[in-house]
């Protein structure tokens, strides 16, 4: 793979530590106070849409709102991004509550009750 093909995974890397820093202390919206991590960014075809999958401590309501607020940060996270990154284009940002670890506990939930088979 050439150098130029490594591009979209190094500017998804770039993205998630900036929305990170943005995060830590930038965006001064109280429904964002709970912690949230990013945990990965996902580029669309063209660099047109990035995917932001972000851990959301907290209970179902608190979840909620601070999704609704990441919604509502979303034209300044954009325009921060074009502006640090020096992008061509600015990216629509898509917020998703990343839930792999409530379904990774799932599953060795299942696994746990599904009894080892019997050794002859």
């Amino acid at each position: 793979m050439t150098v130029a093909g490594y591009r979209p995974a190094r500017i998804a890397e770039e993205i998630r530590n900036e929305i990170g820093l943005m995060l830590a202390g930038e965006l001064k919206d109280p429904r964002l106070a709970l912690p949230l991590i990013v945990t990965e960014v996902r580029l669309g075809a063209g660099m047109r849409t990035v995917r932001v999958f972000v851990r959301l401590e907290g209970d179902e309501k608190e979840r909620a709102s601070a999704l609704k607020g990441l919604k509502a940060a979303g034209g300044y996270v954009r325009h921060e991004l074009v502006e640090r990154l020096r992008l061509r284009r600015a990216p629509e940002i898509i917020f998703h509550p990343d839930q792999s670890e409530e379904y990774g506990q799932h599953i060795d939930e299942l696994l746990r009750k599904v009894s080892p088979p019997e050794k002859s």
